[in-house]
């Protein structure tokens, strides 16, 4: 329980990415606003040179009225200047109203596009990452973008059109104080470049850290009645503040690096300006330099003082940026379940939709004598030399499955699967724990795709069907059922493709036996929780089950779906479910007799094979692996 998590990718090397590369993907997703952010880009510009006029007006005041005392001229010269600093003010207010809106939509529409992707992506990429991981790159990581598409974008291009304009006109001032301004660029462009490398290293292992101790917090909530039940309290206490304290370090890394650069691009221009006003001050004095003119000079130059100074902090946001930009494309960028029809073939492979649908069309002779992988086989049979008009319902030919993160070398966990349930047939599924039951239940519906040999629903390979086709045929109820924050009857009509009413739900509750709904708050529209951890595990597998009949599916999938349920209940529901048997063909996980007894035939898993198909009774006298596990379940049941 006091483990830390380790971060889902370790934080690339500095040399091995760009920033500007890693920003530039944002594209398709700005695009659609890129007017109105051109637009605010260009009032910014405005709003800046407006600032930068300022000082011109300052000389032609210093040099013309207040030289000659001509008071007019200096009323006249402070209302160019309230002019002008209103115009600032309003071209910036613009341009902040111009961003608003659309980069709001954007930010939206990146977490819409996240959320849709995790939908759509394998079971198995789950698996891998946590939770916390992808929590942070929803939340986090697309504020952050926020922030860099409304501030740094903008301002990282404002301030260089500022910086060089003013330089240009500190130029025109008086070449020689210009160039004593300029000294400091050189050290500053090399502190900038060493900055980037440094910083950016660090704020990647920060935003990472920030996902692991999300994952943290978020597992010691969904987990609090086993923290509390065992007392790890002080545990998980000590291994969120380890993560805190990592966090904190990483975090005070970058405030260094950030202070350290910021130290540096304020010191040495400030010393600059500070050397140029002695200089000046001497050429005013000689009477080489106007007063106005030096007065413009050193406003330009103040002027310029928040563009060179929010360099650190304009670069900061953007190496941030660009780490969020990759967190969220790692997710973005994996691969999805395939597409409807490029489905998969033994090894991996794909076939295409005209081919499948022409074997399907013109099956050939059936042939036992051929093996499977067999070049030569007739494409219209199975292993065992079933016609496709044979194999109707549900049939498994010659499947093997291995995880796609096992070791090349490892033995499937499930091979040579040859098991044909007839349609309105049902099929227990019995093994030893590990046996490989659940994967194999999980290949149907496509939770996980086979590695090789083929799934056929009346006669039809399930790759060449729409996962959405798929799953409208197949319907599955999980030994761990998941219910969600939202009503009882909502969790239940998520089985029902949206076409079930109030009939159809009241049917499914009662061959669930979860009639316990009507004497909640308030019915099936009560809030059933996070989790659904406000019922008891019998409930809530019980309302699983209810949501995998409630569509009347033609192939019912169901993994243990009784297990947490009193020997009387257990006996009304399956009472009631064999009226739902009889109408699909269904494959049910089982691992008591009564359970089994609901089947009309039992395949037995063992070592990754299907060891003996036959009845209940027949496989106790003739398989004696059959038999001791039944026995040990009886023997457990009493």
């Amino acid at each position: 329980m006091a483990t830390t998590p380790v971060t889902t990718k370790d934080p690339e090397k500095p040399g091995d990415r760009s920033a500007v590369r890693s920003l530039l993907r944002l594209w398709p997703y700005v695009r659609p606003v890129r007017v109105r952010l051109f637009t605010a880009a260009f009032v910014a510009v405005l709003a800046s040179c407006a600032g930068l006029v300022i000082p011109l007006v300052l000389k032609w005041m210093v040099d013309g009225p207040v030289a000659h005392g001509d008071s007019a001229g200096v009323w006249l010269g402070a209302l160019y200047l309230l002019l002008l600093g209103l115009a600032e003010a309003l071209l910036f207010g613009l341009r902040r109203w111009l961003v608003a809106r659309p980069l709001a939509g954007v930010e939206a529409g990146m977490r819409a596009d996240l959320y849709r992707h995790l939908q759509r992506l394998p079971v198995a990429f789950h698996d891998r990452w946590a939770s916390g991981q992808l929590l942070s790159r929803g939340t986090t990581d697309l504020m952050l973008l926020r922030m860099f598409l409304a501030f740094p974008l903008t301002f990282l291009l404002v301030n260089g059109v500022t910086i060089v304009i003013g330089v240009v006109i500190m130029l025109i001032q008086d070449w020689s104080l210009g160039l004593v301004i300029l000294g400091p660029a050189i050290p500053v462009i090399v502190t900038c470049a060493v900055f980037e490398t440094r910083y950016t290293e660090v704020a990647r292992r920060a935003q990472d850290q920030v996902g692991d101790l999300t994952t943290v917090v978020e597992e010691s909530v969904l987990g609090i009645r086993i923290i509390k039940g065992f007392g790890r309290h002080r545990s998980q206490e000590r291994a969120f503040r380890e993560l805190s304290r990592r966090l904190r370090g990483t975090e005070l890394r970058k405030a260094g690096l950030l202070a350290t650069i910021w130290g540096v691009i304020v010191t040495l221009p400030e010393v600059a300006i500070g050397v140029a006003l002695v200089l000046g001050a001497v050429q005013v004095a000689d009477g080489s330099l106007s007063a106005g003119t030096l007065v413009a000079f050193l406003s330009t130059a103040l002027a310029l003082r928040w563009p060179v100074d929010s360099i650190g902090f304009l670069l900061a946001m953007s190496q941030e940026a660009a780490t969020a930009t990759e967190r969220y494309f790692e997710v973005m960028d994996a691969e999805p379940e395939g597409a409807a029809g490029a489905g998969l073939v033994s090894g991996g492979g794909s076939r295409s939709p005209a081919l499948r649908g022409a074997a399907r069309a013109h099956p050939r002779p059936p042939s036992t004598s051929l093996e499977r992988g067999d070049p030569h086989r007739p494409s219209g049979t199975t292993a065992r030399g079933l016609t496709a008009s044979a194999a109707q319902g549900l049939c498994f030919d010659g499947v093997s499955f291995r995880y796609p993160d096992a070791p090349a070398d490892s033995p499937p966990l499930l091979e040579r699967i040859d098991l044909h349930i007839r349609p309105g047939e049902s099929m227990a599924l019995v093994g030893a724990t590990g046996s490989g039951k659940t994967t194999l239940t999980a290949l149907v519906p496509r939770l996980h795709e086979v590695t090789s040999g083929r799934i056929t629903l009346d006669g039809e390979d399930i790759t060449a069907m729409s996962r959405e086709e798929l799953r409208s045929k197949v319907a599955v109820a999980f030994e761990e059922p998941t219910l969600f924050s939202a009503g009882v009857g909502d969790n239940v009509l998520m089985g029902a493709q949206g076409t079930a009413g109030q009939d159809e739900l009241e049917r499914a509750l009662a061959v669930a036996q979860a009639d316990f709904v009507y004497a909640l708050p308030q019915g099936t529209d009560t809030q059933v929780g996070e989790q659904g951890l406000s019922l008891s595990g019998g409930q809530r597998q019980r309302l699983a089950l209810a949501r995998a009949v409630v569509g009347r599916p033609r192939f019912l999938v169901l993994d243990d779906p009784l297990s947490a349920l009193d020997v009387h209940t257990e006996a009304a529901v399956e009472a009631a479910l064999r009226d739902v048997l009889d109408r699909t063909t269904g494959l049910i996980v089982a691992h008591r007799p009564s359970t089994v007894l609901l089947a009309d035939r039992v395949a037995l898993l063992s070592g990754g094979r299907i060891a003996a198909v036959g009845t209940h009774q027949e496989l106790l006298r003739t398989n004696a692996e059959y038999a001791h596990l039944m026995a040990g379940t009886e023997e457990a049941a009493r």
